[in-house]
């Protein structure tokens, strides 16, 4: 467990590096990748949203694909299509970016939602059907999408079909003052992402130690008391005042998965209260829904999580 829970160690030190200032979306980037939830990373331009998962795909010596989507993406354009070749009066497959092992979709909520549901069987089952014919996705399919804040123009919604089956949705917001003096300073000595040459990156894990690292994650324990817990948390959602929709039984399900892999990254085999509360803010921002009422009085998704975080009482 300690060797391949140092790969993970060294994924973030290697990130760190070259991502100046988000330490908590990297280390939840990971225990996203620890547990094959794929994720959604929203920020505003120039955050660093798509580098920060170019240098991760390259660390982990993985065979990387990325999807700029933009309003003209077709549901063929990501998933591929059967094409008629005149000399052999056959249909030859022509399998899309879906068909590797971390795909990236850039900028997802600029694509129609035809577009988007197009990656629904994908994220959810691990394959695409194309002309009723179902093609296994690879073992490690890892989908990250990117998106601009839904107040930029020319955005649209994922419907809640499709939010659902994102395991985490995470903030990269303004770094703080001396990160961003420190990304200054790089930029000073000469420093500048479009120049990074990914090339010369050398990987520090590979497609079969991140499946291994997986599979010890599945063997985290979890005593009645604490999943007890978990549970009113979950149920607590969909009783809470300010909630049109509370989190759903898939949603309580990752969150289980999550906790044992933030135990696993904490060299533990056990859960605590604090492992489930430490995920609760990307896991459920994304899946629990506002009354209309309460988007009026300016009330916040994040402040109703940690107001539940606060009203379920924690076992000793």
């Amino acid at each position: 467990m300690k060797e391949t829970n140092s790969i993970f160690t060294k994924l973030y030190q290697a990130i760190s590096q070259i991502i100046v200032g988000q330490t908590l979306p990297i280390k939840q980037l990971l225990i996203a990748l620890l547990t094959g939830g794929h994720v959604i990373i929203e920020g505003v331009p120039g955050t660093g949203k798509t580098l920060t998962v170019k240098v991760l795909a390259k660390l982990i010596k993985a065979e990387f694909r990325r999807i700029q989507l933009t309003p003209d993406i077709l549901p063929s354009d990501i998933l591929g299509t059967n094409i008629f070749d005149l000399n052999t009066r056959n249909f030859t497959l022509k399998k899309g970016p879906v068909f590797t092992e971390i795909l990236l979709a850039d900028e997802i909520n600029r694509t129609p939602p035809k577009t988007q549901a197009a990656l629904l069987e994908a994220m959810a089952e691990q394959q695409v059907t194309l002309d009723g014919e179902t093609l296994a996705l690879p073992n490690l399919f890892w989908v990250v999408a990117t998106q601009n804040s839904l107040e930029f123009e020319g955005t649209y919604p994922l419907p809640e079909a499709q939010l659902d089956r994102f395991l985490f949705k995470i903030i990269i917001d303004y770094p703080q003052t001396t990160a961003e003096k420190q990304m200054l300073l790089n930029a000073q000595q000469g420093f500048a992402a479009k120049n990074i040459d990914l090339n010369q990156l050398q990987p520090v894990a590979t497609v079969e130690q991140i499946i291994i690292a997986r599979k010890e994650v599945e063997g985290v324990n979890i005593q009645e008391k604490i999943l007890d817990y978990l549970l009113a948390l979950v149920q607590q959602t969909r009783k809470h005042p300010d909630l049109a929709l509370g989190a759903s039984p898939r949603a309580a399900v990752a969150w289980l998965q999550i906790s044992k892999a933030q135990a696993w990254l904490n060299n533990r085999n056990y859960v605590t209260p604090d492992d489930i509360k430490i995920v609760a803010l990307p896991l459920l921002r994304h899946r629990l829904i506002l009354k209309p009422e309460s988007q009026l009085d300016g009330i916040i998704i994040d402040s109703v999580i940690n107001s539940i975080l606060k009203q379920v009482p924690v076992p000793r």
